[in-house]
């Protein structure tokens, strides 16, 4: 049985079911005069459907009184349901343009990800035993995300309503580019999906073709979060928070610890972002958990080298990273 939970102002918290090591996705239920907006819905699994079928059920809603889908970001824990829920209900689904594009980018007729991200992380020294195992992990994903949704668009500081409240959209980038979050003024409270997490830090991944500078574009947004009162948090994972800027400051100093440790490795030799990855985060991962660890590595690369603290150079068809003076 889905565990649910009403908070105070009225938001219904939901913990539907995914993959370890998350485990849950926090989906959050507003309703309104206008209906009953559901927020990042889940994946799309057979178990995940039976949870919300039985959360609807406990909760006495009925379909036609669910009008709006709101996903904060195109990853299949939060997008994948969308589309199901949408055929099922006849609600909206809400997204930024740069997240609806990311989902074709990833899963869309034509896509090239399966093809291009074996050959990107091959030239940054991934070894073949990896690399032939991310066409069909890729592919895995499928199910998760379709049917595919009819989407509107929501707009960066155009108010949207959400259970009879007004929530100011924030671009909050480089977990997944277009990621939006909502502040409401009124109670000072943040629905952050996975920009800001509880006691984990949101992965921060470099893939070819979207986002250039991922963690530039992180950091970026939380300092743009830092300027918004925050009493009270609902995130993507874990727990609701309340302690908001304790977490920004906390997650700004993590990649910057990170960047650092990243230069040390690079000061004793130069290396592969694969030897920079096993360094990190060792190599007795699954593909799925390798794939995240081998796009941070990456992303806190390209990071060092935009800020002038590493170069790369091509040496024998493998990219290799240096410390600069």
């Amino acid at each position: 049985m889905s565990e649910i939970k009403q908070w105070e102002d009225g938001t219904i918290q939901v913990k539907i079911s995914m993959a370890p090591p998350l485990r849950w996705v926090n989906s959050y239920i507003l309703r309104g005069s206008n209906g009953i907006t559901i927020v990042d819905p889940g994946p799309k699994t057979e178990t995940s459907i039976g949870e919300w079928k039985e959360i609807w059920n406990n909760l006495g809603f009925a379909r036609e009184e669910i009008t709006s889908v709101v996903v904060t970001h195109h990853h299949p824990d939060h997008y994948g349901l969308s589309g199901y829920i949408q055929s099922y209900t006849g609600a909206s689904v809400w997204m930024s343009r740069r997240a609806h594009a990311e989902t074709r980018f990833m899963w869309g007729r034509g896509s090239l990800v399966s093809d291009e991200l074996p050959a990107l992380y091959q030239i940054h020294g991934m070894p073949l035993e990896w690399t032939r195992q991310l066409p069909a992990h890729l592919a895995g994903f499928l199910p998760q995300v379709t049917p595919e949704p009819l989407v509107s668009y929501i707009d960066e500081g155009t108010p949207f309503e959400m259970g009879d409240r007004l929530w100011l959209p924030i671009e909050t980038g480089g977990h997944a580019p277009g990621h939006m979050s909502f502040y409401h003024a009124e109670s000072r409270t943040m629905l952050c999906g996975d920009a800001v997490l509880p006691q984990i830090s949101p992965n921060i991944s470099f893939l070819p073709g979207s986002d250039p500078q991922p963690l530039q574009s992180y950091l970026d947004a939380m300092l743009k979060l830092a300027g918004y009162p925050v009493d009270f948090a609902y995130p993507g994972h874990r727990h609701p928070f309340d302690y908001f800027r304790e977490r920004l400051e906390a997650l700004l100093l993590h990649h910057e610890e990170r960047l650092s440790v990243i230069e040390g490795f690079l000061a004793e030799r130069p290396r592969t972002c694969f030897e920079v990855c096993t360094s990190l985060f060792g190599s007795k991962l699954g593909i799925h958990q390798m794939r995240f660890a081998m796009s941070e590595a990456l992303a806190h690369l390209i990071e060092l080298v935009r800020q002038g603290r590493a170069g790369e150079e091509n040496c024998r068809g493998q990219v290799v990273y240096y410390v600069v003076g």
